[in-house]
């Protein structure tokens, strides 16, 4: 868990040390990391909004060598299919997810509750909306599959959030990334992103909390 923090908080130093060792097969590397974030429903916390952004903030770097319009296509892909797969798991095993069960020791009970409380609230497109939201992001296909939804409206709603997911973060991070400020505080702003995509989450707690 300490080097996941390490990861995330130093992405970029990570990333230069992943193109330093293993050159082109870097872009593999980020679309499975992508790809399983979201394809896997039991690894929520792998990087996202953080890693398209150091990413493309290292594309707009000659020296690291890295192709922003490949890294776009993999950062579109990788969620696309990511989350079509978690749909397709939830399709099959999303009512078996019970305490002891296999799903059950990875997948939290109140991660499920507040996803389908989200769904709920939002429809069908909470699977796009979703996309920028940390946690909820894995569980949405998830329980988009094992609510019955037809897969050709998921997917619509899912293209709807891959392409702008991908398009604002790596937008942001190609053009802002290596302005000179952010490459100084660059841990600040990776917080600053995890703290932002968090929000909706949060400001959803507090008013719950206050309700009550």
């Amino acid at each position: 868990m300490n080097f996941l923090i390490d990861f995330i908080l130093h992405i970029d130093n990570h990333l230069v040390t992943i193109i330093n060792t293993f050159g082109d097969w870097t872009y593999l590397i980020l679309f499975l990391i992508i790809f399983i974030e979201t394809g896997a429903v039991i690894l929520p916390f792998l990087p996202g909004d953080s890693l398209l952004f150091a990413a493309s903030a290292l594309a707009a770097n000659p020296s690291y060598h890295l192709n922003i319009w490949l890294l776009v296509l993999l950062f579109w892909l990788a969620p696309l299919l990511g989350d079509s797969l978690n749909f397709k798991i939830g399709q099959k095993t999303g009512s078996h997810v019970q305490p002891g069960s296999f799903l059950g020791r990875f997948i939290k009970e109140e991660d499920l509750i507040k996803t389908r409380n989200f769904f709920e609230k939002h429809g069908a497109i909470a699977i796009s909306l979703a996309r920028f939201m940390p946690i909820i992001r894995t569980m949405a296909p998830f329980i988009a599959g094992g609510s019955g939804m037809p897969f050709k409206d998921f997917f619509k709603f899912n293209f709807l959030g891959a392409t702008s997911w991908m398009a604002l973060c790596c937008v942001s991070g190609f053009y802002f990334g290596n302005f000179p400020i952010v490459k100084e505080h660059f841990s600040l702003v990776i917080i600053g992103i995890i703290v932002v995509s968090l929000l909706p989450a949060i400001i959803s707690f507090l008013k719950k909390k206050l309700s009550n």
